[in-house]
């Protein structure tokens, strides 16, 4: 089985009442921005790269917010999430690879819930503080 790691950035509006999702084109479904970590990349890297590269929108990343993790026992993977509370520092929000993502959107937290339901208690539990701190301690 091998092993994927996986980093998304939860980015929230000046409110903190709305939260950036994509839609994801080859299953419809929604997602907050993110994407498999690639070869020689840390997970901050990944959040920025795929934030970019999904939204057109530049984030700088702090703390994991969540870890999840999920077996795809068809596909022979072990999936774990990083999930990162992320800021706006650039950019302008477009579909920069409409092969991958159809649509984005600001979602009100209920609706995001409901349409992302992959946080246990919800995105709501995720922007209350609880954050984990992230060092990239660099390369040895």
């Amino acid at each position: 089985m091998k092993r994927v790691d996986v980093a998304y950035s939860l980015i929230m509006d000046e409110t903190s009442s709305k939260v950036l999702a994509v839609k994801n084109q080859g299953n419809s479904t929604w997602s907050l921005p993110g994407g498999a970590v690639e070869r020689e990349e840390t997970l901050e890297q990944a959040a920025v790269r795929e934030a970019k590269e999904e939204t057109g929108l530049d984030v700088k990343v702090f703390g994991i917010v969540a870890i999840n993790e999920c077996i795809f026992e068809q596909e022979q993977e072990h999936a774990i999430f990083f999930t990162f509370r992320s800021e706006i520092v650039g950019g302008t929000i477009e579909i920069k690879r409409p092969d991958e993502i159809t649509e984005i959107a600001w979602l009100e937290l209920d609706e995001a819930d409901k349409l992302m339901p992959y946080y246990k208690h919800g995105i709501k539990s995720l922007i209350g503080g609880n954050e984990i701190p992230y060092y990239d301690q660099g390369r040895r």
